[in-house]
């Protein structure tokens, strides 16, 4: 089932993304060696404040952040702590934002100052791995399309997908139906329409998609230590064509 949004509630999703978008570049102007994890989340979670929204994440389910903070193997669900960024470390920073009731939610992974060629490109892919997925985002196309167009582009590059977790609706809920995996067999699951908002949000390891989840029950990570990178964004499914909500 997917939740058909107005044309007013894409307005209101429209004004929720940009928060995101916003407080993501914001970020990524901050990231530098030397940083912790948790004065970027207060940061983070300051901005957001700032333009009279609220930080989605923060008490969902229990978390403690305003953002995700995901180090190098970490793949998704980093708890913003004490962690120091250091030179040639990657972070994929996931933010959300509740405005007038609407959710806005992204994530981008981000260099540490001078990162490795390898490291550079997997974050390279992973984003392009998105866009070749919203090609697909067409009123009329199916779901699996887009999550069949990701998963031929990561893994052309010898990237693996995960598989544990996915993308997602999204509106008044953070997460919404229809669940959208970015793996999986074009043509598929409901048909897209007008009105259709998801999170579409490619999640790529450098080695095999296994993750495995930490003893503090949210930080997962990739389960041979290699490096994973995280690109998502809000797109809104219209009859114009796609609509990326969270991009400044």
């Amino acid at each position: 089932m997917m939740n058909i949004k107005s044309d007013t509630e894409l307005e209101y999703m429209r004004s929720a993304g940009k928060v995101v978008a916003d407080t993501l570049a914001m970020i990524q102007k901050v990231i530098k060696p030397g940083i912790t994890t948790a004065e970027i989340d207060k940061l983070a979670e300051e901005f957001i404040l700032a333009q009279g929204a609220i930080p989605s994440f923060k008490g969902y389910g229990g978390f403690p952040g305003s953002i995700c903070a995901s180090v190098n193997d970490v793949v998704i669900h980093g708890i913003p702590n004490d962690t120091v960024l250091v030179e040639g470390d990657i972070i994929s920073v996931d933010c959300g934002a509740i405005l007038n009731g609407y959710h806005g939610d992204a994530a981008r992974t981000f260099p540490v100052g001078n990162i490795s060629k390898e490291a550079q490109h997997l974050i390279d892919v992973t984003k392009e791995s998105f866009f070749k997925g919203i090609e697909k985002a067409v009123v009329g196309n199916r779901l699996t399309d887009i999550s069949a167009a990701i998963q031929k582009h990561a893994e052309s590059f010898g990237y693996s997908v995960v598989r544990d977790f996915v993308g997602h609706g999204i509106g008044t809920s953070m997460h919404e139906d229809p669940q959208v995996p970015n793996y999986g067999t074009a043509g598929k699951g409901p048909k897209l329409v007008h009105g259709v908002v998801l999170a579409i949000e490619p999640m790529i390891n450098m080695g095999n998609y296994k993750v495995k989840i930490k003893p503090d029950g949210w930080t997962v990570v990739t389960s041979d230590g290699k490096l994973s990178a995280h690109y998502e964004n809000t797109i809104a499914i219209t009859n114009e064509g796609v609509e990326i909500l969270t991009l400044s």
